[in-house]
């Protein structure tokens, strides 16, 4: 987490004993302009939920379903602390069971299951082979629900 993360999560917490559970990242690519939509979108309360293959946080090492309670402060594309979120729910399901209510809450495009289904199958064909995985209908996706706790007023 850089000095401007830390910062801020301190701030925020105004003297009192901070969670430890936090990350600060950037979202989509990082350092492009696509980092810079998805946190306007996150701010705006339009993007409420993400995806991640859960085939990819396995070779991560990571654990998606732990995050549930966690933090996160999101960065833009300079790195820069833009808000927090806090995650509410994960779920693991078939990328052929997302709903139109998560395609939704996913705040992209123009919000529609067909948009989401088009962006997110191209993106894990190209995703899924770095990692020795091949693209399939029903890969498992990690779905994170989360909320807003926190739009940082922008100097």
């Amino acid at each position: 987490m850089n000095e401007q993360a830390k910062k801020y999560w301190k701030e925020f917490w105004q003297g009192e004993f901070p969670p430890t559970n936090v990350t600060a990242e950037q979202w989509g690519w990082e350092g492009t302009p696509m980092a810079d939509e998805l946190a306007d979108l996150i701010l705006k309360g339009i993007k409420t939920a993400s995806c991640s293959s859960y085939d990819e946080c396995l070779y991560y090492d990571e654990a998606p379903l732990s995050k549930i309670g966690s933090y996160t402060i999101v960065l833009n594309s300079k790195d820069e602390p833009v808000g927090i979120i806090k995650y509410t729910d994960m779920t693991v399901m078939p990328m052929n069971e997302v709903t139109e209510e998560i395609a939704r809450a996913e705040g992209e495009g123009d919000l529609s299951y067909d948009y989401w289904y088009k962006v997110h199958k191209k993106f894990f064909r190209e995703l899924l082979p770095q990692i020795g995985k091949e693209f399939y209908e029903e890969i498992p996706l990690a779905v994170e629900r989360f909320e807003l706790i926190n739009a940082k007023e922008m100097s």
